[in-house]
């Protein structure tokens, strides 16, 4: 008991790493280089990145676990104004490819920026709401909601819905946590809906349009907007209770299956693992969502519960519109599986906010105003 005792002083007060956060993830992390493995059609140069991304990623959770939650606050501005220029360099000499311009080329890697925008907005909504009285005032959430759209219309120019929905919900998540009236809430809601005939004639591009308009029926263009979401149906579909094995997957192995090692995955997974390893990969992710929300609402600070809960609430939508998306109950939008997916920009930027929560619970009592 006493061994127990010291190692969980020697992870949480040492190293500020909590443990029933760090042990899902490492879990999803290293099932993620064997899944990688077989949707890449077992690229050695795919699962070396991969590799790579990973211990950069718990590299950079740890160092931020050590950042008490006063920096985080002190730091929120700079944050933002430094992604808010990213954004404008990416919208202007951005990388493009397959049509879009999200990429900021570095040389040995092309970095996302819209990935840090939603983490800064984050902090820079909690660090503004957290300077004034709660609930906050009117003029308080008209300012929050102008933080949140102002980098939202820059990636949607890039175009990147999927990323643009993330961005203007975290606003809104962080809103919600604050403790805003109902009523209140019910109000922007509303203005959003009103919005959408705007953003759909004005702002997009006519194979979004399609894509959504083919939602329910994508089998009237099998060939053309429908052909991801009628693979990736046949994909886990064929699955069935415990898959077809561990690289024996026809339609991500024939290459049916487009973008299987990106925003794809989750349906090589149930081709190969079935219904048994999409369980127990969900039940990791729950206990990720559990533990967050546990650590949000023990924090003592405002702060710090708006930013882990404002984070967890991001991670779970990201889930649901990546599974929603490759199922059909969603459109594609782009949008990767959190943790398992191939992307370096995306699981970086993850891992930096379980640092961050990580930071908010080990440093709990170290406070900017208390509860």
């Amino acid at each position: 008991m006493n061994q127990i005792i010291y190692k969980k002083n020697i992870f949480h007060n040492i190293l500020h790493i909590d443990l029933i956060l760090f042990l899902p993830i490492l879990c999803i992390l290293l099932f993620s280089i064997f899944i990688t493995w077989s949707a890449s059609g077992q690229s050695v140069e795919i699962i070396q990145q991969k590799i790579i991304q990973i211990i950069i990623g718990f590299i950079i959770m740890i160092l931020l676990a050590q950042i008490p939650p006063k920096k985080y606050e002190m730091y929120a501005l700079h944050t933002y104004n430094i992604c808010l220029i990213l954004l404008i360099l990416v919208n202007i000499t951005g990388h493009i490819s397959k049509g879009a311009q999200r990429w900021l080329d570095l040389g040995l890697l092309k970095f996302q920026p819209s990935e840090i925008v939603k983490f800064s907005i984050l902090l820079i909504t909690a660090y503004y709401l957290n300077k004034g009285q709660y609930p906050p005032s009117i003029k308080r959430v008209c300012i929050v909601l102008l933080l949140t759209t102002i980098p939202a219309v820059f990636i949607l120019l890039q175009p990147d819905l999927g990323t643009t929905i993330l961005t203007m919900s975290t606003g809104l998540f962080v809103l919600f946590l604050s403790g805003i009236s109902w009523k209140l809430i019910i109000i922007i809601l509303s203005m959003i809906i009103s919005l959408i005939p705007i953003f759909w004639f004005f702002f997009m591009y006519p194979y979004q349009k399609i894509r959504i308009s083919i939602l329910w029926n994508p089998e009237i263009d099998p060939l053309g907007s429908g052909y991801h979401i009628i693979q990736s149906k046949i994909a886990i579909g064929s699955g069935g209770l415990i898959g077809k094995g561990w690289l024996h997957g026809t339609q991500s192995q024939l290459e049916f299956l487009p973008e299987r090692h990106t925003d794809f995955i989750f349906s090589v997974i149930g081709e190969e693992f079935g219904f048994l390893g999409i369980s127990m990969l969900f039940i990791l992710y729950l206990i990720i969502i559990l533990r967050g929300f546990f650590i949000a609402i023990n924090v003592q600070h405002m702060f710090g519960r708006l930013v882990t809960g404002g984070s967890i609430l991001i991670f779970f939508m990201t889930i649901f519109m990546n599974i929603g998306m490759v199922t059909g109950i969603l459109p594609v939008v782009g949008m990767p599986l959190p943790l398992v997916s191939y992307g370096g920009s995306s699981l970086l930027v993850l891992m930096a906010e379980f640092g961050c929560i990580m930071s908010m619970h080990s440093h709990r009592k170290m406070i900017s105003k208390v509860l």
